[in-house]
């Protein structure tokens, strides 16, 4: 294993940054670019090239993006331009960059990091990794071996997707408190409780940050950790799926 750059998909920011993938951590420190408008494959792709002349040469590149992956082509493009749907996405970096190349949803990018290195490592069971952000995305896992591509953002809750009731980016836009906000998620994690009943829920996202603030609002039967990784983790996970 050597060093793999990894990149995570914002809808303001590309991140990304050097992973050696041995250790789980972060050689140097990261890089980001605007996220361009619109974000079309072509934009993306030389927003990510604009990245990695940042940083020195990397063995693979791993990216972490929001929508269903299968076969290295995007499915799906909730919160993203159309034009990813059906999108190679796979060959169209390695045919840009000459190196080999993993393209995955970013909660499952995420989830990997947290299970190997952050808050899930160790853990058998059914854990669930969250992140919470622009929408909500999902990543179970059992006795550590991935589910990939779940979209428990898009359960129905109150007559619409969870994700327009309990993500990061409603709390922003409504001005939510903590105790208003973890009472949503509360919420959100008891429907996920009655139908999985995990070992353990891992909660990422920027907001994971701020974890001490809203803890004491959550009321679950499983144990919740905020991600040991913090907004690191879709990076580190990014770089893990390219080795």
């Amino acid at each position: 294993m050597g060093v793999n750059l990894g990149i995570d998909f914002g809808g303001s920011s590309i991140k990304a940054g050097l992973v050696d993938v041995a250790h789980g951590h972060i050689v140097g420190g990261t890089v980001a670019v605007p996220t361009p408008h619109p974000s079309t494959p072509h934009a993306v792709v030389e927003a990510i090239r604009a990245l990695d002349a940042q940083l020195p040469h990397a063995d693979a590149i791993g990216f972490g993006f929001p929508s269903v992956v299968k076969a290295g082509r995007a499915c799906t493009a909730a919160n993203i331009d159309a034009a990813w749907i059906g999108t190679d996405v796979g060959s169209l970096l390695r045919e840009a960059f000459g190196r080999p190349a993993a393209f995955l949803n970013d909660a499952d990018a995420a989830g990997l990091a947290e299970m190997r290195f952050g808050a899930g490592r160790g853990v058998s069971g059914t854990v669930l990794v969250f992140t919470f952000g622009t929408g909500i995305g999902s990543a179970p896992f059992i006795d550590g071996r991935l589910l990939p591509n779940t979209e428990f953002g898009h359960l129905e809750m109150r007559g619409g997707s969870a994700e327009l009731w309990a993500s990061a980016r409603v709390r922003t836009e409504l001005a939510l408190g903590w105790a208003e906000w973890g009472a949503r998620v509360s919420e959100y994690f008891a429907q996920m409780e009655r139908l999985f009943w995990p070992d353990l829920m891992i909660l990422c996202g920027g907001v994971s940050t701020h974890f001490d603030q809203f803890a004491r609002y959550l009321e679950t039967r499983a144990p919740v950790r905020p991600a040991a990784l913090g907004a690191e983790a879709g990076i580190i996970g990014a770089a893990l799926a390219a080795t």
